[in-house]
């Protein structure tokens, strides 16, 4: 198999050739057709978070299956599926036992702590493997499974917010933004200063407002979504709240949280983080991309460019998503 392989934080992904794997109990060997580029793998290969190294990145994979391990029901060799971020739990801990398995205490996670999908084939645990909806062909179906599957947790977060912020317009949010529009709220797109492309993007899909991430929005927010990894904008988004409001910050690293005033925090407002995913989460959302229609935006790049696809994120030069196809 090939796949690109980061050795060491900081450096550049490099081309490997690796013996075809053999799934073991209760996996899955999957032919990868292709794997999302998200703003976790670059955390990953920039060293902001620390997993198993040397390490094949990727957690947005669709595929299809090519052989099962021992003990593996519910799929069949050639059946299209994809593979999340949550590669596994333990299924024991106090957090898996009460139905919040993304705190699991011993987990592991596609393409931080098991090989992932930048690469020609991987191996998955199949009770982590979702079917995809017909209605997403390969290319389309991989953004799905981050930027939308923990988006939709920091919007499920978000709760029932009629007028929702989203801050930084990249995968999770153009995502997102589709269905909060399908769902009948009013979304307000935040950008990097001066983005005139992705704020006109956002208009494009549904957008009732697009500006830059410093500015006010043009009436206060039940709810703001947090994907820029920028601690700044979480007094910024506090600002933009009605009382009782939430910031949801959605993502796995951010840059430290200046200082505010308790005044912006006070009269009920809050603000919570979000970590990882559940696979109650993948069973809902898929289902309701498919009946919203959501259309994902995406470029294609080959495999051999994961470099590239990974300094085009770094410089904000992506509308939609990026996607790596073998």
């Amino acid at each position: 198999m090939h796949a690109m392989q980061l050795d060491a934080p900081g450096t550049l992904l490099h081309a490997v050739e690796r013996p075809l794997p053999q799934p073991g109990p209760g996996e899955l060997r999957i032919a990868i057709t292709a794997c999302g580029v998200c703003r976790t793998d670059l955390h990953v290969a920039d060293g902001d978070i620390h997993g198993l190294l040397p390490i094949i990145p990727g957690h947005e994979i669709v595929g299809r299956v090519e052989a099962l391990g021992p003990g593996v029901t519910g799929f069949a060799p050639g059946q299209r599926v994809g593979v999340p971020w949550l590669g596994h739990t333990c299924g024991t801990c106090p957090y898996c036992a009460s139905d919040r398995e993304n705190l699991c205490d011993t987990p592991q996670f596609t393409g931080f702590t098991r090989d992932g999908g930048f690469a020609t084939h991987c191996l998955a645990d199949a009770h982590f493997c979702f079917a995809l909806p017909d209605a997403f062909d390969d290319l389309h179906a991989a953004p799905l499974l981050c930027a939308g599957l923990i988006g939709y947790r920091s919007y499920r977060m978000a709760g029932d917010a009629p007028v929702l912020g989203l801050y930084g317009f990249g995968a999770a949010a153009h995502i997102l933004a589709q269905l909060a529009v399908w769902q009948g709220r009013k979304v307000f797109a935040f950008t990097r200063e001066g983005d005139t492309a992705a704020q006109a993007f956002a208009r494009e899909i549904g957008c009732a407002w697009a500006g830059d991430s410093t500015a006010m929005p043009p009436e206060p927010l039940d709810a703001a979504i947090l994907f820029a990894p920028v601690g700044a904008l979480v007094p910024q988004a506090l600002k933009a709240l009605k009382k009782g409001g939430r910031v949801v910050c959605g993502g796995i690293h951010m840059s430290d949280i200046p200082s505010f005033p308790y005044a912006d925090l006070w009269e009920e407002r809050s603000i919570v983080s979000v970590a990882n995913l559940t696979r109650q989460d993948g069973t809902e959302f898929l289902a309701l991309a498919a009946q919203a229609g959501i259309q994902t935006h995406v470029t294609p790049m080959p495999l051999a460019q994961a470099n590239e696809a990974l300094e085009r994120l770094r410089k904000g030069e992506v509308e939609g998503a990026l996607v790596l196809v073998c």
